[in-house]
């Protein structure tokens, strides 16, 4: 049990319900590759959150709510889905604090997006009407096959766990990384041209996926190793 890491999840919002939730693949995931999850607090003071990370060797930034365009300097668009503003606040911080610190990040889905803005980065706020694409990036359930393909950069980190140049993902999101941030290297990149995977290039472990592992890892061998690559880095 002792060379288990704990991991801070952020938690997701219902807006209907006001309430936090949570996807079990991610607790999961984590789990299954040799983690102890732990949901962060949503509410309430950061310093909160920040107590329990300082309990954590990683984080991973979860799914959910669109990023807001304000982060990255531009009004939402009627295509913009609905954000939340204390996911932004929460999730900037305890990023800061954990790339400050060298703790390990994994990003998912949104994690990517809100780690490409707060790199300085910009995002497509709805590719169907800013991105003129044949590849669909927003699949129907069940959200463990292969929606598309990406192809892995060989000189990066995730070609060096997944020893594959290309592999066939999942993917459900309608935004995505537009002007890449400061610090970032393309890791992954789907076949019209969008970025699926970044990294921050002077950290030992911030790594970030447009796709979805916590949906297909029970079955996919490349989002076992994404987890358990995390994981390891947390150890």
């Amino acid at each position: 049990m002792a060379n288990k890491p704990l991991i801070a999840v952020v938690p997701l919002w219902d807006d209907e319900r006001e309430s936090i939730w949570m996807l079990p693949g991610y607790m999961d995931g984590i789990t299954a590759a040799g983690g102890i999850p732990i949901i962060l607090p949503l509410h309430g003071d950061v310093q909160n959150a920040f107590k329990v990370l300082d309990m954590c060797a990683g984080l991973l930034l979860t799914g959910g709510h669109d990023v807001s365009p304000e982060l990255y300097g531009e009004k939402a668009k009627p295509t913009c889905g609905k954000v939340c503003a204390e996911r932004d606040r929460l999730e900037a911080a305890l990023y800061a604090q954990a790339v400050k610190e060298d703790k390990p990040v994994l990003g998912i889905c949104r994690g990517i997006q809100l780690i490409n803005v707060l790199q300085g980065g910009t995002l497509y706020q709805d590719l169907p009407t800013q991105f003129n694409s044949s590849v669909s990036h927003r699949m129907s359930p069940p959200y463990d096959s292969v929606c598309h393909y990406v192809n892995i950069n060989k000189g990066s980190p995730l070609y060096k766990v997944l020893q594959a140049e290309r592999v066939g993902v999942n993917s459900y999101h309608h935004q995505a990384v537009k002007k890449l941030g400061a610090g970032l290297g393309v890791m992954a990149v789907s076949d019209d041209g969008l970025t699926e995977a970044v990294y921050l290039t002077d950290k030992r472990f911030v790594w970030a996926v447009q796709w979805h592992p916590e949906f297909n890892f029970k079955s996919d061998i490349n989002s076992q190793k994404i987890f358990a690559a995390f994981i390891s880095a947390c150890k």
